[in-house]
């Protein structure tokens, strides 16, 4: 969603960066992360200020509705900025960890109308950011998902709460396969509202400044009918095979279902990183049993501290995002991995 600020920005907030641009206009206060060429993926600087900036909105009179976007039409977050994390220290990590979660929680629980705009790339990060949010938009464009698996990591920004929550086992398959959501899917899973096509954005933004008092049901005026969301026909299958809480049994269940999408599914999971796949699926049933969001955010938080000592991170991200090979997992395989280390990792 690329919208333009205006030209002149009196009461752009204190707290906004080349990245993160903020600004007040008509009483709606509008947030665009500002980094498109990286996917407007957050550093630890663009969190901060996004989480100083909904602090002063809160408290302001002046903004009665709040808009969050993403700079260019691609996507509105891809997530935390991992090549950085990766990159850095052990302790680098845990504070953009910790400062990503705390901003987790302040959208949460933000008094007022907060519409997230998820269009385009939404994943991570910008599903922390966006999925828990009051009022959220997707599109014909988007494409959202908790890939952490693929990177030798486990969905975090309390995903697991929202994955949890999904009908039947979809939250399962899209955590464990690493699945990306259409804007109908997103719908279906619970990680957003309204289906507004892409083409209505601009004016969908410009109404919200005329009347942000009325923020949800200017949304509703633009919404239409979702298509039908593809993970629906896939339903039967995926809830037979996802239940439980292993994952070797889950794949024993996918290799002998008669579904073509069944063996896709498992082939996808074998990919991935065997002790992310049982610290995520630990997480989801954890999250389910206490859908607590506050509660998910602090597992998540030791579950990050954890990991990161851990190989298979930066094994990841080398792998996947630099060198583009296939990563050397450790533990390389499920049946020896340790469901101590794995309650451990989570604290249960």
């Amino acid at each position: 969603m690329d919208l333009t600020p205006p030209a002149t920005l009196p009461r752009s907030s204190a707290h906004a960066t080349e990245e993160l641009l903020a600004w007040i206009s008509g009483g709606l206060g509008t947030i665009r992360l500002n980094r498109p060429r990286a996917l407007n993926a957050m550093n630890v600087d663009m969190v901060k200020a996004m989480d100083r900036v909904l602090q002063d909105w809160a408290a302001d009179d002046a903004v009665r509705a709040v808009l969050l976007m993403g700079a260019g039409d691609r996507g509105l977050c891809a997530g935390g900025d991992i090549r950085a994390i990766a990159a850095g220290t052990d302790a680098e990590a845990m504070e953009f960890w910790s400062a990503e979660y705390a901003l987790n929680a302040t959208v949460a629980s933000f008094p007022k109308p907060y519409v997230a705009v998820m269009d385009g790339v939404v994943m991570g990060g910008g599903v922390g950011v966006s999925g828990h949010a009051g009022i959220r938009i997707v599109t014909e464009r988007t494409q959202a998902a908790m890939p952490e698996v693929r990177i030798g990591f486990s969905p975090d920004c309390a995903g697991a709460l929202l994955l949890a929550q999904a009908p039947g086992e979809l939250g399962t398959h899209l955590a464990l396969t690493a699945g990306t959501m259409t804007g109908a899917d997103a719908i279906l899973c619970g990680f957003a509202d309204y289906y507004v096509p892409s083409r209505s954005l601009r004016a969908l933004a410009a109404e919200l400044e005329e009347s942000p008092s009325d923020a949800a049901a200017v949304v509703a005026g633009f919404a239409v009918e979702p298509p039908e969301a593809p993970l629906a026909a896939e339903q039967e299958w995926i809830d037979e095979c996802y239940a439980g809480t292993d994952v070797q049994l889950i794949l024993e269940r996918l290799d002998g279902h008669e579904a073509p999408a069944a063996a896709e599914a498992a082939k996808a999971i074998r990919g991935m990183a065997p002790f992310s796949l049982a610290v995520a699926l630990a997480g989801l049933r954890a999250a389910a049993q206490d859908p607590v969001l506050e509660k998910v955010l602090a597992r998540d938080l030791t579950m990050a501290d954890r990991m990161i000592s851990r190989p298979d991170f930066r094994e990841g991200v080398r792998a996947r995002l630099i060198d583009r090979d296939a990563p050397v997992w450790m533990p390389g395989r499920l049946e020896d991995v340790s469901a101590e280390d794995v309650a451990w990792t989570l604290a249960l």
